[in-house]
């Protein structure tokens, strides 16, 4: 955001007039000399003259009349002067205050501006990180869920190379395939020959291997869902693998009959 440059300088802005330190607009205004010390002597003046004019008689009363009148006059002119120059300082007294109320009303805004900023900065450093602990929480969530599906996979491969002669048996005793589900913690179980008039029409569900305990996520045909939990609670059980694959294959037959 560009800076802000309003067209006073603001370093001779006052303080708010709220604050107690601030000094009064009275004291910012140019001290008016209104010659009170000057017309203070010539009254001085005046008096004497008077006083004298007592003393010395009716004669002197004229001149010091026309003295008086001389000195008025002259007062008369610096009294004017003054008002004309009350008239410009308080000309510009009310400038320079609508000046500081508009600078100060620009301020303000400029301050909100940057508060509202701010606020939008602290709420998307505090979204950020959160994201960044789900990030965390979801990577690990992920590693662990990797290393448990590693371990499995050893695991299978372990006791794929033990159980090779014996899941040979069953593909060929059961006229089945086992085939990748497109996720490698998931196989695929083919049936075929299930039915004598089309030896050729294959049926097969997939199997979930990414824990202890297996899962069967699709069919087809579609079984009924309650037979094919008591199979799996069946074979998370007992462990028997080929019981499974044997049983699975029944409930085809029986489906599709």
């Amino acid at each position: 955001m560009s800076s802000f440059e309003p067209s006073l300088s603001t370093s001779a802005m006052r303080p708010p007039l709220a604050s107690t330190e601030a000094p009064s607009m009275a004291d910012s205004l140019p001290s008016i000399n209104f010659g009170f010390e000057d017309l203070r002597s010539k009254m001085a003046q005046f008096t004497a003259k008077f006083d004298a004019f007592i003393e010395r008689g009716r004669k002197q009363v004229l001149e010091e009349r026309n003295q008086f009148h001389i000195n008025l006059a002259e007062f008369q002119k610096d009294e004017d002067m003054k008002r004309n120059d009350i008239k410009i300082l308080t000309s510009k007294t009310q400038d320079h205050s609508q000046t500081v109320q508009r600078e100060a009303a620009e301020a303000a805004e400029i301050h909100a501006h940057i508060s509202s900023i701010t606020l939008e900065r602290d709420s998307r450093l505090a979204k950020r990180d959160r994201l960044k602990r789900q990030i965390a929480e979801t990577q690990a969530a992920i590693d662990q869920k990797l290393e448990a599906q590693k371990a499995h996979s050893h695991y299978l491969d372990a006791q794929s190379r033990l159980n090779m002669p014996e899941l040979e048996f069953w593909q060929d005793y059961l006229c089945m395939r086992i085939e990748g589900a497109g996720r490698e913690d998931r196989l695929k179980i083919v049936y075929s020959h299930i039915l004598e008039r089309d030896w050729e029409k294959e049926a097969w569900f997939e199997l979930g291997t990414a824990s202890r305990d297996y899962e069967i996520y699709h069919t087809k045909p579609k079984l009924d869902r309650a037979a094919v939990e008591r199979e799996l609670d069946a074979v998370n059980e007992d462990r028997d693998f080929g019981a499974l694959l044997k049983r699975m294959r029944r409930l085809f037959v029986e489906s599709m009959k």
